[in-house]
């Protein structure tokens, strides 16, 4: 690991990766070879999550080919130095801020969304002109067996380069000096990645998760409603970081909520022989959420399979902050629904927990919209819908508190692996400058002047 990183150290020394030219010829081949290789990037998600091909290419490539193409388009226009306004003590200057690579950057892949959420962030990195070392999650073995590959092949190691293993391969890895860490998993984790980063004093943006929650109001159309909080919890079987983790519903409006989930769920006809539906990632993760399953608070659902890896969608009622089910994120295809008579009680349950990475709100009403925006913390969210502000590239995704720290996607991404430098220009030749001594009366005036 040690070599590995002083190889792209040493390339990135040469300025080698700081032309935009360089940057965009560098994005354009990584496009070309995933397209070229989709059938095998899909039947590697296949593979290890027993998920179609329509949601892989929707919730995985599409995303990582949007951020590619947003990059290209726009790489010239975020990498250029910009001048800003030179206050009258600095005259005559001009003043201009200058974009900057960190250098070689680290990025630790989650497994959910193997292809999304380890590549993503690369892009982000050779946008903004570091080299990278890529770190699949071993969980999805077949993804990470193939985007090494593929990055090994077709990239040189000194500026992209993908390294396989586990905890022992990460631990080395975090072990180096790198000069920027990017890392999206679990909160757990994410905090021996932070301490492993301050022993260097090395910048890192952490995407967590949290219980993210969905409030439902009165006035809320409860078809659409119901509609894109299902699709939203149990895409990828739930295992979505940003997934609505709870739903809260108007007591007296639960009852009718509820029906229509249930015909939701029911046209929906999730299973993974319709390839509409996925795996638990793991046989543990799948029992940790089998413990999660009180029987007696059931509505729909709640039969599995832990050998096959399954747990169907499940709908829990009659749920108070003290079940099991809501003492952490749930990461799986259990939806718990909480019946509120207030929305000041909804407020302060929310923000009495630790900052979720998420929150959906279903309401026409805006003094209801503006009150949960202003008063509850989160990373970010939709009104009337759910997931899909991450698709937007214009909207930078990340958590707050404990759901994380920093944000990418877009300009954001690019930000997130550059350094800001600050640069005052002033003429070659000398100029007057009250600042010299001596100190007179008339300088003393000018001063007092300017403030």
């Amino acid at each position: 690991m040690e070599q590995l990183v002083k190889a792209q150290r040493d390339y990135f020394n040469t300025n080698a990766t700081k032309p935009v030219a360089f940057r965009i010829e560098q994005l354009q081949k990584l496009k070309a070879l995933l397209k070229a290789n989709t059938d095998q990037l899909t039947e590697a998600v296949f593979q290890d999550f027993g998920k179609g091909s329509f949601e892989t290419i929707l919730t995985e490539l599409v995303l990582v080919h949007q951020e590619i193409d947003e990059a290209v388009r726009n790489l010239a226009q975020w990498a250029a130095a910009k001048t800003v306004p030179t206050d009258a003590f600095n005259q005559p200057g001009e003043s201009f801020i200058m974009p900057e690579p960190l250098g070689v950057s680290l990025v630790i892949g989650a497994w959910n969304y193997p292809l999304n959420l380890t590549l993503v962030p690369a892009v982000s990195a050779i946008a903004a002109g570091c080299t990278v070392v890529l770190k699949p999650s071993r969980q999805t073995a077949h993804c990470s067996q193939l985007m090494t590959a593929l990055i090994n092949t077709h990239f040189a190691p000194e500026f992209f380069v993908s390294v396989e293993g586990g905890r022992d391969e990460t631990t080395a890895l975090l072990e180096q000096k790198f000069d920027k860490i990017f890392f999206t998993g679990s909160v757990p984790v994410g905090k021996i990645v932070y301490q492993a980063a301050a022993k260097h004093l090395t910048p890192v943006t952490l995407e967590l998760g949290g219980k993210s929650p969905a409030i439902v109001l009165a006035d809320a159309d409860l078809d659409n409603a119901a509609r894109k909080l299902v699709w939203g919890k149990f895409i990828n079987g739930g295992q979505t970081c940003i997934a609505p983790d709870y739903v809260y519903v108007p007591r007296a409006l639960e009852s009718a909520f509820l029906e229509r989930v249930k015909a939701e769920i029911a046209a929906a006809q999730y299973s993974i022989a319709n390839k509409n539906f996925a795996q638990i990632i793991t046989i543990e993760n799948t029992e940790r959420l089998v413990h999660l399953i009180d029987p007696a608070k059931v509505y729909l659902g709640g039969t599995y399979n832990v050998a096959e890896r399954f747990i169907e969608p499940t709908v829990l009622t009659n749920i108070t902050w003290d079940d099991a089910v809501m003492a952490d994120e749930i990461f799986g295809p259990l939806l718990p629904v909480l019946a509120y008579d207030s929305l000041a009680e909804v407020i302060a349950a929310v923000k009495a927990r630790p900052k979720p990475l998420a929150l959906y709100l279903f309401t026409a009403d805006e003094a209801a919209q503006q009150q949960v925006l202003s008063e509850v913390s989160f990373g970010g969210g939709a009104i009337n819908e759910t997931i899909l502000h991450l698709a937007n590239g214009a909207l930078p995704f990340g958590g707050v508190g404990d759901s994380g720290i920093g944000n990418y996607h877009g300009e954001a991404g690019f930000r997130s692996f550059s350094h800001y430098k600050s640069i005052l220009k002033k003429p070659v030749s000398a100029a007057p400058d009250f600042r010299y001594s001596p100190q007179t009366d008339d300088k003393l005036a000018i001063a007092l002047s300017m403030i």
